[in-house]
């Protein structure tokens, strides 16, 4: 049986898109999933990054931590890019894709392939606008975007190829530091967008320093033991955050990552 694939997509940086794909890597890993993760962004190759620099801190420090086999999408080197996912795909019960923060063929390839599509944003009129326009007065969504006309693209294609359809996932991130009238006005405009696209959305991570400290050393919130820290009410706060994520996107061993999400560092 072949692979459930997880793209991250999102054409606009700075969503979180990277951390949450190596966060929801590493939470299935730990849950007992053979794991695979491919970055297809390869000029920042963040995810690919991310993981190198976990197992490097883990042969340093002498741990004994989870690191997904990865790897970073070279078209010289890896082959066609339909053929590189299905390769890995064979060998996992969970690839998770990142994708670059622009429109290419990588990024429609690995769209049309996916079984879940999780598209972060940050809970503003900014990055909503990607998905849909919406009118300056009314805040009433007007149409839906390029993008989200593309995913429907992706997704007739996968449906046309194997019948199988695409799970579309729009995570809610940094919810927290919009004021209370902004946030419902984007959170109705979503509702609206939702029904016309077809989406689900359900809410992401929050804006913490903790997630910057993690990244020099491939650390995820599942590792704060290995930081030699004690979980504080942030940490406590932010894995709760991360439980609630994994559940809402509905995978494979969800409760097992869930679970081993909730348990003390």
């Amino acid at each position: 049986m072949s692979a459930h694939r997880i793209v991250f997509a999102n054409e606009k940086g700075g969503s979180g898109k990277s951390t949450t794909a190596v966060h929801t890597a590493i939470s299935l890993a730990v849950a007992g999933k053979r794991v695979a993760a491919i970055d297809l962004d390869t000029r920042q190759r963040t995810l690919g990054r991310y993981l190198d620099n976990r197992a490097a801190y883990a042969k340093r420090e002498g741990l004994s931590l989870v690191v997904p086999h990865h790897e970073t999408y070279d078209a010289t080197k890896s082959g066609p890019i339909e053929e590189r996912l299905d390769a890995l795909a064979a060998e996992a019960d969970v690839l998770v894709i990142d994708t670059p923060g622009r429109d290419d063929d990588y990024v429609r390839a690995a769209i049309s392939t996916a079984d879940t599509l999780v598209t972060p944003i940050n809970d503003s009129f900014v990055d909503l606008d990607l998905i849909g326009q919406v009118d300056a007065d009314s805040f009433k969504v007007t149409r839906p975007s390029f993008y989200a006309e593309l995913v429907w693209d992706a997704r007739k294609a996968r449906g046309k190829k194997d019948g199988a359809t695409v799970d579309w996932v729009v995570l809610r991130n940094r919810l927290q530091h919009l004021e209370a009238r902004n946030m419902r006005r984007v959170a109705s405009a979503l509702a609206e967008l939702s029904k016309r696209v077809g989406f689900r959305t359900i809410p992401g991570l929050s804006e913490r320093v903790i997630y910057r400290e993690l990244f020099p050393k491939g650390l995820t919130l599942l590792d704060l033991g290995a930081m030699g820290q004690e979980a504080g009410m942030a940490h406590i706060a932010a894995r709760q955050e991360l439980r609630e994520l994994i559940a809402g996107l509905q995978l494979p061993a969800v409760e097992a990552a869930a679970a081993r999400i909730a348990e003390p560092a």
